[in-house]
């Protein structure tokens, strides 16, 4: 039996602030900033959703034009997330945003993961809304799969000019990191594991909207291309859409990095207006 009394503790899990503790086991119930919510202790949570077809997106993959990216269709995957040669990430939208969230499709659709932006305070949330401070401030973001299990934690520490993300597994074991490398123009990142350059992110224009990643030989084996989200998203939201095309097998722990730079393209490698990462 504890003798823990029944109270709120700092989250073990470190997804919140806060967790309360029952008197005999974790709950559900988080806060963070005085705000609460829900966070199942087995690691479950309800998938992102957002808008558009399973059409709309087999046509974000395979559009030759501005708007898509231009991939032929290649052979299926295992549907997973570190399985299938094509993500789609697709921005959920929102007239102002404060937290960040992303549903992840295959090439067909089909929704196989979601990214979720966790731990932000109030006190961060209302900086977010009126000024742009929250970029120089951690971010903390929970990949899941399509049943809502965790499966990575992207951190991005609080950063001055250049960013890092350390990139964790379920059980919050060092993965490995994306580092950025320079400030000024074509922004590129270095990929780490276990102290070892393992790979590598270019972008290829001055907004780094598309980049090209590279194993440590420098041979291409993915690119992540920016497409259109459409007018009512460009014109009233800053929801972005974005496609991963993996070439062939990559073999982890760079997989992994690859998945986690698509998945962390707004918070850690976008560069903003004023040219920092």
């Amino acid at each position: 039996m504890s003798t823990t009394p029944a109270n709120w503790y700092p989250d073990p899990l470190g997804r919140f602030e806060l967790r309360y503790w029952d008197g005999s086991q974790w709950t559900a119930h988080v806060s963070t900033g005085g705000q609460t919510a829900s966070d199942p202790i087995d690691g479950s949570a309800a998938p992102v959703q957002v808008g558009g077809s399973a059409e709309q997106i087999r046509q974000q993959v395979t559009d030759t034009s501005w708007k898509g990216a231009g991939v032929a269709t290649p052979q299926g995957g295992g549907g997973g997330l570190f399985d299938e040669p094509v993500l789609v990430v697709n921005q959920k939208a929102k007239l102002i945003e404060l937290t960040n969230q992303y549903a992840v499709f295959d090439q067909h659709g089909v929704q196989i993961g979601s990214v979720s932006q966790v731990g932000q305070s109030t006190a961060k949330k209302v900086l977010r809304a009126v000024s742009s401070l929250d970029q120089f401030m951690t971010h903390r973001l929970e990949v899941r799969d399509a049943a809502g299990h965790l499966q990575l934690l992207l951190t991005r520490p609080r950063k001055v000019f250049k960013s890092t993300v350390i990139v964790e597994n379920a059980s919050g074991q060092e993965v490995g990191r994306i580092v950025q490398e320079n400030m000024i123009g074509k922004i590129h990142f270095a990929l780490e594991a276990g102290g070892q350059t393992v790979g590598a992110i270019k972008a290829e224009n001055w907004r780094a909207w598309n980049f090209r990643i590279e194993d440590a030989a420098g041979t291409e084996v993915a690119r992540i291309t920016k497409t259109w989200e459409g007018i009512a998203k460009t014109l009233f939201t800053t929801a972005d859409n974005y496609v991963v095309h993996l070439h062939g097998q990559i073999a982890p722990p760079l997989r992994t990095l690859v998945v986690a730079s698509a998945l962390s393209v707004d918070t850690a490698l976008k560069q903003d207006a004023r040219g920092f990462g």
